[in-house]
């Protein structure tokens, strides 16, 4: 997306698409879905010390107003320099972003063998675990076949 849309998102403003692809990352989940940047528009020649122009659901308003010195930190910070000055804010329909519905894996239905399954439990770090408790159902469907 950031090679195709560059031409369209400079029209419109953005210097770097990557704020409106990665803005979840920039601001969070939570102020991600009622706020979107719509533009940085820079003063003539310069790029910094712009003004960030937000659309935000009305009822949510108040609340971005608040955090906007939050916003303004967070963009710099993505930047690594004072891009952003100001924020002006817009109301309007927040369309949600696209990354959004993310396709999980399901889990394996495979048994954990018996072996492995007992020695599995001792594993504090749940990441940890459900990797290696799919490893073991890998490794015991082999053995399966192999028999």
């Amino acid at each position: 997306m950031p090679q195709i849309g560059r031409q369209a998102f400079r029209r419109f403003g953005f210097v770097q698409s990557s704020v409106v692809t990665r803005w979840p990352e920039i601001v969070g989940e939570h102020h991600s879905k009622v706020c979107m940047p719509e533009a940085i528009r820079f003063p003539p020649g310069e790029k910094s010390e712009g003004i960030l122009q937000l659309v935000v659901i009305p009822a949510h308003a108040p609340l971005i107003q608040h955090v906007v010195p939050e916003i303004i930190e967070r963009v710099n910070r993505f930047f690594g320099y004072k891009a952003v000055a100001r924020v002006k804010l817009r109301q309007g329909e927040v369309k949600p972003p696209a990354a959004e519905a993310k396709p999980s894996a399901p889990p394996s239905l495979k048994p954990i063998p018996m072996e492995l399954g007992e020695s599995l439990r001792d594993i504090g770090d749940p990441e940890l675990r459900t990797v290696l408790e799919s490893l073991a159902r890998s490794m015991g469907g082999e053995k399966e076949d192999e028999e």
